[in-house]
């Protein structure tokens, strides 16, 4: 099975991908793409209630039976997408995604059909106990005469694409589903962080590759969630071709903080102890540097910034991994932090 690259930027004809009646089961519903593989996963495996399942209020039939009825003679079903749009409307994210569909019979014979399918995510948190995840809209799809490549729709809309491609779109769709109903930073008819979404797109070869190797392409997408008095909390996701997206999390040291006078805080630091590490999922008011590819996060521990703990996560090898951790536990008014972690100065 040829593995989905997704496009970055404009339209990218994608490798189809064929699901055969033995295929693993696949109910995905992150991204308006996943819904509409899963849809032809259970078409391929012949279960076609879980099929209709991934539509909403407008079914494609007038019944399960007449859905069914629909695919007596299909076989098999290969499938390729092009690039999702998306767009906001009355607490709604709506995906266009272009659609082609390579249908086989049994004799061995094929046809082609191609067009748009819109899923839709109602903001999850405006909703009541009668939740409804994202779901097909609508769909619909002709006969064309080209191959499956080339039958993928260059739009749905007409016009050349403005809105997100699919990367985007998808990790939209896991921040809302998982993470937005837990923040504060949130515009409630979106379900997205009021002030926008951090993207950024990094190139870069791994350690084992030679200098004919291509460049690899993984992105970087961030979300701003919680607001303290003086701290922002961001979560990240990454997406590359290999592992697809998935939620980040960042090695951070935990420590044990002594004072010259037991218990204030107010006197000097007497010592600083890393005893272990945890994984967090958020970075406290993070930058991201794009001509080193690195990570920072300075989380204050008052206002005036005089206390406070400063982190550095580098993009090694297609990860971010801790190389650098400084902590200010003095508050003396003045910035003076005590490096506690350091696996990037030469020894």
């Amino acid at each position: 099975m040829k593995k989905l690259l997704l496009g970055m930027c404009g339209l990218v004809a994608l490798p189809s991908v064929s699901f055969a009646q033995e295929a693993p089961y696949v109910d995905d519903r992150s991204s308006a793409s996943a819904v509409v593989r899963s849809l032809y996963n259970a078409v391929n495996r012949k279960e076609y209630a879980r099929a209709w399942s991934y539509y909403g209020d407008q079914k494609p039939a007038k019944n399960l039976e007449e859905f069914a009825k629909g695919y007596k003679d299909t076989a098999n079903i290969n499938l390729a997408f092009g690039r999702t749009e998306s767009e906001g409307a009355a607490g709604s994210i709506f995906y266009n995604l272009p659609v082609a569909i390579e249908a086989f019979a049994a004799d061995g014979s094929s046809k082609v059909f191609a067009g748009c399918y819109t899923a839709r995510l109602a903001n999850p948190q405006i909703q009541d106990a009668n939740f409804t995840p994202l779901h097909i809209e609508k769909g619909s799809l002709k006969r064309s005469d080209k191959g499956l490549q080339e039958a993928v729709p260059a739009n749905c809309g007409g016009a050349e694409p403005q809105g997100d491609d699919a990367v985007l779109a998808q990790a939209k769709s896991a921040f809302i589903t998982t993470n937005a109903p837990t923040c504060d930073q949130i515009d409630t008819q979106t379900g997205l962080p009021q002030d926008g979404v951090q993207d950024y797109t990094i190139k870069y070869k791994e350690e084992s590759d030679t200098d004919s190797d291509p460049e690899r392409i993984t992105r970087l997408i961030g979300f701003a969630c919680t607001m303290g008095a003086y701290n922002l909390s961001t979560i990240f996701y990454q997406w590359d071709d290999l592992n697809g997206l998935r939620q980040l999390s960042f090695a951070m040291p935990t420590m044990d903080i002594a004072y010259e006078e037991d218990g204030n805080t107010e006197s000097p630091v007497h010592s600083i102890t890393v005893n272990g590490f945890e994984a967090a999922d958020q970075l406290v008011n993070p930058e991201f540097d794009a001509k080193t590819n690195t990570l920072t996060s300075f989380a204050k521990w008052r206002g005036v910034g005089d206390a406070s703990a400063n982190g550095t996560w580098a993009f090694k090898n297609g990860s971010f991994v801790l190389v650098k951790y400084d902590v200010d536990a003095s508050y003396d008014g003045e910035i003076n932090p005590q490096t506690v972690v350091d696996y990037d100065s030469p020894p």
